[in-house]
């Protein structure tokens, strides 16, 4: 019997438009979207907002909170998409631990945009000045569908529905139920 849950990873550092892009595709899809920053402990949102980074020990148990989540949802046969900056390779395969069929979409783009996001932004415990720090953390993700952050959201969404590896995943695990009309993939 083939697995029908699936789990898809917006992933970059922050200012990419990761959370933006995550919303949309849950809502195109009719899927749950998790936010990872809910999942921060407000130690780690308060060290972020006084701009020092977060190290792998204040970053471990909210990798394993939001690697719980996931494995929830698929306990359910929820699919969902989940939010996350997920720098690391290692964060990554932590997230794996709750969802092995984990697809990395990761939302990139030249420090200048991001830059100009983050200020632009208000509201968020994530400081501009931390940035650099997540650039220079940031490990590229191997295998995944890459979304250029200087694109709309409407772009980003097309260019996805486009996009060969995704095509491959919803018609290796498709059914009616989990995936909506935009996205089918018959051929």
């Amino acid at each position: 019997m083939r697995r029908l849950v699936m789990t898809i990873l917006v992933m970059g550092v922050s200012g990419s438009g990761k959370s933006t892009l995550a919303r949309g595709l849950a809502d195109d899809l009719g899927w749950a979207m998790l936010e990872a920053d809910d999942f921060h402990p407000a130690a780690n949102k308060a060290k972020m907002a006084a701009g020092i980074s977060l190290d792998d020990s204040d970053r471990a148990p909210w990798l394993a909170a939001l690697a719980a989540s996931i494995s929830d949802h698929a306990t359910r046969s929820e699919p969902v998409v989940l939010a996350c900056s997920a720098l690391k390779e290692a964060y990554r395969q932590i997230l794996r631990s709750g969802a092995p069929d984990l697809l990395v979409v990761w939302v990139h783009g030249p420090r200048e945009l991001l830059a100009q996001r983050l200020a632009e932004r208000s509201g968020h415990f994530m400081p501009p000045v931390l940035l650099d720090s997540q650039l220079a953390t940031l490990e590229t993700p191997q295998g995944s569908v890459r979304v250029d952050a200087a694109l709309s959201t409407a772009e980003q969404l097309a260019a996805l529905r486009a996009d060969p590896v995704l095509v491959s995943f919803f018609s290796r695990t498709r059914s009616p139920q989990t995936t909506p009309a935009p996205w089918s993939c018959s051929q």
